[in-house]
């Protein structure tokens, strides 16, 4: 080759190299696939609202600690984060990791196939759950068919908060935080409940023993026995083929609720407690409620009441595995994250016992999945609330605990939406158990019948 030649052929290959190298901000760049080393950014989706936000300020400790990887937190009002993350999906703008903090559950983005299988990431990380202070069975909740597609990150249980006052002026003895203890039953609780209540015509002066908010109208029946769901729900992927809410048993657990207010009159209508706390209120924060029984979540508000309060078991009722109400929270990375590898590191991160112990104190509360952090959380409502009480609810509630409906059963909000407003002559008194029962097990297994044969297709 003569040497002119040879300098135009180098000048040319010069020029291509600038080329490619100009163009290497693209998607197709080693910056954007994460490769030898290079920074890629991931995204976390969560709602706007400061229990779940605080995830920002762990970044810049992750981020420190992997210097190769970028987190980005997106986030979006409460009432649009279903909404958001649907169209995220399908605008292929997609986050890397998030969780059913909407009203979808876990096994709607399964169904959607919106979830990547997390099983090869984990099984080459030998990850296991003791070393991130979680049973197994835990872990095992979003597991389906032998494949995790989520680890969860929160751990809420289902408690009573009661109103020391209320129970030293009855000089009655506080229920006992001990899980163990047989003695506090059900039909315990009613008796104290009956003596701690005045019911009245007058709201300023009426008075009542329980406000029973154990799950939504269809899952607070399993405390009771029954079956409400057919077994192969359990099997399939959350799907149900036929619900029996018009069985005996069914009908019984829904009279025995509904006669807490009307034959018992030991627990609050709705219109009172909107009357007394406003639409989303809480009744008991009035101090006109000897006790109460919701998700770990009502103890944000307990260092500003104007009484004293304790926590306490859920009594021994009729089905002892099905004696609190979990609400586990997992972290998922979602099936068209680019980053996989990285999102699972972000994960694992939030997993750790610092961690978690920092995400505690951010989030105002929010209780730990790693149990190693657990005393943090024990400790974070005192002198109001004895840690030693704490400790023996929360760990009482996991022994006995079953995973909330809505995580776990397809197309929950439209069978929710079914059972409450069928229930709404029976929660106002108007009609009993046994007559509205039939049109509420017609209605839910016409939904199901429709919605699995879309399933086959």
């Amino acid at each position: 080759m003569k040497k002119g030649k040879a300098v135009q052929v180098r000048i040319m290959v010069l020029m291509l190299a600038a080329v490619l190298m100009a163009s290497g901000c693209t998607s197709n760049s080693k910056e954007a696939t994460g490769k030898s080393g290079e920074t890629v950014t991931i995204t976390q989706f969560v709602p706007d609202v400061p229990d779940k936000t605080y995830v920002e300020k762990l970044v810049p400790e992750f981020e420190a600690s992997h210097p190769n990887i970028k987190v980005k937190i997106a986030k979006a009002p409460f009432q649009e984060f279903d909404s958001k993350l649907q169209s995220m999906v399908a605008g292929g703008t997609a986050p890397d990791v998030t969780s059913h903090w909407g009203s979808a559950g876990f096994i709607e983005f399964l169904d959607k196939g919106m979830l990547r299988d997390m099983t090869d990431l984990m099984k080459a990380d030998n990850f296991k759950a003791s070393d991130y202070g979680m049973p197994d069975n835990m872990l095992d909740i979003y597991k389906i068919n032998g494949k995790n597609y989520g680890i969860p990150v929160y751990s809420y249980v289902s408690l009573m908060l009661y109103n020391k006052d209320m129970f030293d002026k009855a000089n009655i003895p506080y229920p006992p935080s001990n899980y163990e203890d047989k003695s506090w039953t059900f039909d315990k609780m009613i008796d104290i409940a009956k003596k701690l209540s005045k019911p009245s015509e007058d709201i300023q002066k009426a008075e009542y023993g329980i406000s029973w908010n154990w799950e939504a109208q269809d899952m607070r029946l399993i405390y009771f026995g029954p079956k409400i769901y057919s077994d192969d729900t359990w099997t399939n992927g959350g799907h149900p083929t036929e619900s029996y809410f018009n069985s005996p048993e069914v009908i019984k657990a829904n009279q025995r609720i509904n006669d807490m207010i009307y034959k018992d009159k030991v627990m609050p209508t709705k219109e009172y407690a909107t009357a007394v706390a406003g639409n989303g209120g809480q009744v008991f924060a009035t101090g006109k409620v000897a006790m109460t029984v919701e998700g770990a979540w009502i103890l944000a508000g307990v260092k500003d009441y104007s009484f004293k309060v304790g926590v306490a078991a859920v009594p021994w009722g009729y089905n002892d595995k099905a004696r609190d109400v979990l609400y586990i929270d997992p972290l998922v990375i979602l099936k068209d994250s680019k980053h996989p590898k990285e999102a699972y590191e972000w994960i694992k991160f939030q997993l750790g016992k610092s961690v978690q112990e920092k995400a505690i104190e951010l989030s105002g509360g929010t209780p730990p999945s790693n149990q190693q952090a657990a005393d943090k959380y024990f400790n974070l409502y005192a002198p109001a609330i004895d840690p030693t009480d704490m400790k023996s609810v929360v760990n009482g509630g996991l022994k006995y605990g079953i995973e909330a409906y809505n995580h776990l059963i397809a197309d929950y909000s439209e069978i929710l939406n079914i059972v409450q407003n069928e229930s709404d002559p029976l929660e106002n008194g108007k009609k009993t158990a046994e007559e509205v029962s039939p049109e509420i097990q017609k209605k839910v297994n016409a939904l199901l019948q429709e919605k699995n044969a879309k399933y086959k297709k």
